[in-house]
Order: structure tokens, then sequence, then C-alpha cells
């Protein structure tokens, strides 16, 4: 099957198509950057070097941040352990919200089980500062951590991310924020007020898959949760004890973040606000064509949010929808979406929801063709 003829509106879990220079980029390091990078003083080792410092200094401008607090990883739920274990190493407690991914809900959960840290959970408002007097609420002297998202992978909803970081600021806490479906929609960087930025490359960054990005402002030390060569210190056993080397052990994905640098550039030439408005745009689309089926049920759709629209049809399992519109051609995402607090939030937790993305590469013709098909399966069921 040619996957190309398939429309994607499963953007926010990987973006596709890519654009073009991404994937001449992806050729391009397999074919001349054959190197490992740091770790030999030979021409190959210090072009494929030269080209990774050049992309780390690209998300360093983008996210303003110094350029050896950039620490490339496999994707953002690999920065979110780095950055959540990193923290909370034994005891004390953090607090996440009742929106998150298992990106983060897992590695807490699993810290609450293996290194007696505690947890809570916050609930979001129907303000945003109602969503930070929960959270103000929660914490303890033994607060360490909050750690948030910034969008829903599920509803697209924004956390008040920066009214967060003030009161992480205000409490001497760290704030960790999982961006995976914010960066690149929204002008996020550290001046937002993060200690600790963890980026998907492959979303709406439109990198390769196994890219991934922790950024961090300096103030906080993160303890390593993988050892090993770096390409420096190395007649020592102990870890290098210095950023970005600490928390880049072992080859990197050099092939990947070589493509990821085209990502970044194709973002920052459009301009995360052009993407999104795009989006927004095919998302009200979306709704208007929809929302007078009565058995159509949309989610947080009145909150301030990034391009997601999750909705059901009826009792209908949103796995049997999205495997229907698998069948027409279009791919959008059914079930939980790997974020059960999310869906006991919403009430969905046995239904789950389909949940429709785009790209910047979507077009209107594209949403008016899908909106056609739920019609037709919801007239039939």
């Amino acid at each position: 099957m040619d996957t190309r003829s398939i429309i994607n509106f499963d953007n926010s879990a990987t973006t596709y198509p890519k654009p073009p220079t991404v994937a001449k980029a992806v050729a391009q390091a397999v074919e001349r950057y054959g190197g490992n990078p740091g770790r030999s003083g030979h021409k190959l080792s210090m072009r494929v070097s030269e080209k990774i410092f050049t992309v780390r200094q690209q998300a360093a401008e983008m996210f303003e941040a110094q350029t050896e607090n950039v620490a490339f990883t496999a994707n953002c739920t690999h920065a979110l352990n780095m950055a959540i274990k990193g923290v909370m190493q034994y005891g004390g407690h953090m607090i996440i919200s009742d929106h998150e991914h298992n990106a983060v809900a897992r590695p807490v959960y699993a810290l609450s089980k293996t290194r007696g840290v505690k947890y809570s959970i916050a609930r979001t408002g129907e303000t945003d500062s109602e969503t930070v007097e929960n959270f103000r609420r929660l914490i303890t002297p033994e607060t360490k951590c909050i750690c948030c998202t910034v969008a829903s992978n599920v509803t697209g909803s924004l956390m008040p991310y920066r009214e967060l970081a003030a009161l992480c600021k205000a409490h001497g806490i760290c704030f960790i924020a999982d961006g995976a479906q914010a960066c690149g929609l929204l002008e996020l960087s550290l001046s937002d007020g993060f200690n600790f930025l963890c980026a998907a490359g492959h979303k709406a960054l439109y990198g390769p898959t196994g890219t991934g990005l922790l950024i961090s402002d300096g103030e906080y030390s993160l303890s390593t949760i993988i050892e090993g060569g770096t390409g420096a210190t190395s007649a020592l056993l102990e870890q290098t004890p210095f950023l970005p080397e600490k928390l880049e052990s072992g080859t990197i994905n050099t092939v990947g973040i070589i493509g990821l640098g085209e990502g970044l550039m194709f973002v920052r030439q459009k301009t995360p606000a052009v993407i999104k408005a795009h989006e927004e745009k095919l998302c009200k689309q979306l709704y208007e064509q929809l929302s007078d089926i009565d058995k159509i049920k949309f989610y947080e759709v009145d909150q301030k949010k990034v391009p997601i629209l999750s909705f059901n049809i009826g009792d209908i399992p949103s796995a049997e929808i999205a495997s229907y519109l698998s069948e027409k051609g279009f791919a959008l995402r059914g079930g939980l979406q790997c974020a059960a607090v999310t869906h006991t939030t919403l009430g969905t937790i046995e239904q789950g929801t389909v949940r429709f993305s785009p790209s910047a590469f979507s077009t209107p013709q594209q949403v008016t063709a899908l909106s056609r098909t739920i019609k037709i399966f919801a007239a039939n069921n």
C-alpha cells in the first residue's frame, strides 16, 4: 500500500509529510556525514561534529537557551524521564496536572513505587487563576517540582504555563514542562520561566522520528539516568560532569538531528504563529461542518488551545471510528492517546476519543473530504 495516498490528521503523534528539505537532509546525512561526533579527531568526525553543533545552536536560538544547555534526546518522553528522574532522585513531593500524557504520569508513578516520591494531581479549573490556585494549594515544604504539559495531547487545551512558572519561582521549586504538543506552534522559550523544557523533534518541529530536546536554564543540575561514553573525560569512571555531554552518553542520532535542523529552519521561516493560525482554521472548519450533528460530541473546544480537536460519535468506541476512517484513507487517532489521566478527567476512560490534528501541509479540501466521510458514518450508525 502506498501510504502517500493516506491523508494524515494524526500529526500530534508525528507530523507527516515532512518538508522536502528534511527528507533531503536525512539522505545527505547518511551519504555524507558518516563520522561519530566528538569521538575522534579525523575529518569524518570533525565534519559531523560541526553539523551537530550548528543544529544545537539553532535550537538554542529558537528557545533562548545557552547552546551547552540543549541536549539531544530520542524523543520528548526520553527528555521528560531525564528531567523528572534527574530532579526527583529520592523522596520529596511533586505535582502534576490532570491532563498529563503517560510520558509524565508513568515516570512519576514509577518514582512513587521505587524511590519514595510522593505526588499530587492538580485539577484544572474553569479559569487560569483557578488552575494556578489548585496547584498552589498542593505545595508542601517537601515539594521539589511541578511537572506539567503545556498543551494537552488529547484536546489541545493549554495550561497557564507562565503563571505556573512564576508560582514555582516564588516557592523555590523546579518547573519541568512537557512541550511535545506546543513547541513549534507557540513561541515558547526559557524566558517563559521554564527550568526544563522538553520537546519532540518529530511533531510540530517537523524533524524525523527519534529526535527530541531537553532544554534547561542551568539553574538545576540533573543526576543522570544513563551513563557511558561521551567522548570527553574518558580516563575517568565518573560520568562527564559538564553539559551537554553529561546527558548524551553513547552515539547520538546524527542522521535524525541533521534532519531536525531543517525542521527547525522550516518552522522559523514560516513562524509558529502562521502555522498555528493555518491549523486553527482547519479545526474550526471541521467543527463547523460537524457541529450540527447531535450525536457528535466535542471536548474542550472553548478552551485556549493548540489546534487539536477531539470528538466522539454517540457511544461508539472511538477505536472503531478511527478504524473506519483509516479504511477510507484518513489517519486519525482513536483510543486513549497514551493519556489515561486526561481521559479520566474528561470522563472518556472507557470510550476514548477520536483526535483530529492537522499540520502545516493539511488543506481545507482534505478537511471537507473527512467531514463528509464522518457524516456518512454517523448517519449509518
